[in-house]
């Protein structure tokens, strides 16, 4: 399989809208309600919301594309656009989803390196991210891949307060 990862620009709206309204729906529904979920699916990822981030010339959102379709993407932030460490030099990871039909096949490896490549490109010290406390896929692969936590913070779904460990990576180590 030819995967091939592609920078989107605004005209790309609704297959971000698509893509990021399903893989966040696939990794997290069977553990929130449907109500929690169906709020933030709404809200998260409304047109107006997708439209400034494609917009925010301090995110850069790509697609990872195989045989024409979309089938995961990679959210990156820096300076004033980052969630919540806005440091200078560094770099969040915001999102890296891909449809579980294709995990396992080195998309979100190939979209994590696609970070790691820009932080270096950016001259940035650190990649950070936060992940779901429940999400140990996602925990195994970031430890794999080096990154240490260093702190959580809440994230909201819905009505539901969740813990998301905070975790970076130092590319001087």
């Amino acid at each position: 399989m030819n995967i091939t990862l592609r920078l989107t620009s605004v005209e790309d709206l609704d297959e971000l809208q698509k893509i990021g309204r399903l893989t966040f729906a696939e990794t997290f529904a069977s553990e929130n309600s449907e109500e929690n979920m169906r709020e933030y699916l709404e809200n998260g990822f409304s047109r107006e919301k997708l439209t400034t981030e494609l917009y925010d010339p301090n995110a850069e959102i790509y697609f990872a594309e195989a045989e024409g379709r979309v089938i995961g993407y990679l959210k990156v932030n820096v300076g004033s656009s980052q969630t919540e460490m806005k440091y200078e030099n560094s770099l969040e990871i915001e999102r890296i989803y891909v449809l579980s039909e294709f995990h396992g096949k080195k998309v979100g490896q190939l979209l994590y390196e696609k970070a790691l490549e820009l932080a270096k490109a950016k001259h940035m010290r650190y990649v950070w991210l936060g992940v779901w406390e429940h999400n140990s896929r996602a925990i195994r692969f970031y430890e794999k891949n080096g990154f240490v936590q260093f702190d959580q913070h809440i994230f909201m779904l819905g009505d539901d307060k969740q813990v998301d460990l905070m975790m970076k990576l130092d590319l001087n180590e």
